[in-house]
């Protein structure tokens, strides 16, 4: 089955310092930034710029890099930035916003890496407490 859909970025990321990033929106898409300073943390969608590519749009299989274990996993149970779509996910906290940039702290993506979307983390509805994760990824640093 072929199907097709058009994806519009909508920023860019810009690292202004170890600790900081600032994401600058696209001006034609800075409206949907209205009451996003109310919300302490947001979930930043953006592409993986450097991995777009079909050698790494085939990988399927990796050894995930962050944990102390060797075990191969398929590209949809980790976070690796080799994927067929290469989408990277990232829960940032808001420092501040000004007109159509964004100042956040725990951005991981790099500079220039086109935004393909923001929403708000609501804990109520994207924390799950309970959930269940292998053994190999309860070792290594936050991914």
């Amino acid at each position: 089955m072929t199907m097709k859909g058009t994806l519009h970025f909508i920023g860019i990321i810009d690292k202004i310092e170890e600790k900081e990033e600032r994401i600058l929106i696209f001006p034609e898409y800075c409206n949907g930034l209205r009451g996003i300073e109310a919300f302490s943390h947001l979930i930043v969608l953006y592409w993986l710029h450097q991995r777009d590519n079909e050698e790494e749009r085939s990988i399927l299989l990796v050894f995930p890099r962050r944990h102390a274990v060797n075990v191969e996993t398929g590209v949809f149970a980790c976070r690796s930035p080799s994927r067929p779509n290469p989408i990277g996910l990232c829960i940032v906290e808001l420092v501040t916003v000004k007109g159509c940039t964004m100042i956040v702290k725990g951005l991981d993506a790099l500079k220039d890496s086109p935004v393909v979307d923001i929403k708000p983390y609501i804990p109520r509805a994207d924390s799950i407490p309970d959930a269940r994760v292998p053994v190999w990824t309860q070792r290594g640093p936050p991914t």
